[in-house]
C-alpha cells in the first residue's frame, strides 16, 4: 500500500471514531482530499485508493490538474479565496466553490458558468472567528447573503464553510464549530434548506465532526506537510 492510501485509511479511521463518539453515522462526513500544491500524480494515488472529491486553492494550478487528469468521475472543489478577475476558470472547470464570501462574486460564477454544466455546487464562507485576515462574510450577514445567492441561476447553495482561528486545545477547537452549526440549523429553519457543513481540516477534524461538521478538508494528513516554493 502507498504512503498516500495508507494515509486516507488513517484519516477515514479518524472520522469514524470522531463520528460514532458524537453519535453520528460516519457516512455523515464527507472527505475532501486537499491537493493543493501536490502533482496530479498524487491526487491519481488517491483516486487510485478510492478518494474520489479533490480541494484546490490556486486557480490556474486547479484548472491544470482538471484540464490533465486523465479520470473523468473526480470531483473538484475550489476552496482557497476568490478573486473578480478568476472567476470565469472557476466556474468552467469546477463542481464545487466553498469560498464565496460576497454577492458580486456569486454573480459573476453565475452568469459564467456554462449552460452546459450541471449547477456550480457552492457554500458561503463565514468568517467565524472575525480575523482581519480571513476571508468570510461575517456570521450576521450570512443569512441575506445565502438568500441572495441562492436567487441566482446556474447556482445551487448547499451549505457553509469556515476555516477558524487554529488553536490546540479542543474545547476552543470546537466553540466556533458549534457557532457555526447553529448558524446552519438558524439558516435552515429560515426555509433555506442546506445540507453542507464544510469546516475541519487535519488538526482539528475531530471537534468539527464532534459540532456537525458534514465534510472535513483534509490536506497534510493524507499528502503530507507542504513545501511553498
Amino acid at each position: 500500500m502507498s504512503v498516500i492510501a495508507s494515509n486516507l485509511q488513517a484519516v477515514k479511521a479518524r472520522i469514524e471514531r470522531a463520528a460514532i463518539a458524537a453519535g453520528r453515522a460516519p457516512e455523515s462526513v464527507a472527505l475532501l482530499a486537499v491537493s493543493k500544491t501536490w502533482p496530479l500524480a498524487c491526487v491519481l494515488e488517491a483516486a487510485a485508493a478510492g478518494q474520489r472529491a479533490f480541494g484546490e486553492n490556486y486557480v490556474q494550478e486547479g484548472c491544470e490538474k482538471i484540464q490533465s487528469c486523465p479520470v473523468p468521475t473526480l470531483e473538484w472543489h475550489f476552496i482557497g479565496p476568490l478573486q473578480s478577475n478568476k472567476s470565469r476558470p472557476i466556474a468552467e472547470h469546477f463542481a464545487w466553490v466553498h469560498s464565496i464570501d460576497r454577492l458580486k462574486i456569486a454573480e459573476r460564477l453565475s452568469a459564467q458558468r456554462p449552460a452546459a454544466l450541471p449547477p456550480l455546487q457552492v457554500c458561503i464562507q463565514v468568517n467565524v472567528s472575525g480575523e482581519a485576515s480571513k476571508s468570510g462574510c461575517m456570521p450576521d450577514e450570512a443569512l441575506a447573503l445565502v438568500r441572495a445567492v441562492a436567487q441566482l441561476p446556474r447556482i445551487q447553495v448547499r451549505g457553509l464553510m469556515a476555516i477558524p482561528e487554529p488553536v490546540d486545545d479542543e474545547a476552543r477547537q470546537r466553540a466556533p464549530f458549534r457557532q457555526m452549526k447553529i448558524l446552519f440549523d438558524q439558516i435552515c429553519a429560515a426555509g433555506i434548506p442546506l445540507d453542507t457543513l464544510s469546516m475541519g481540516m487535519s488538526h482539528d477534524l475531530e471537534a468539527a465532526v464532534a459540532e456537525g461538521a458534514t465534510l472535513v478538508r483534509i490536506g497534510t494528513a493524507i499528502f503530507g506537510e507542504r513545501h511553498y516554493a
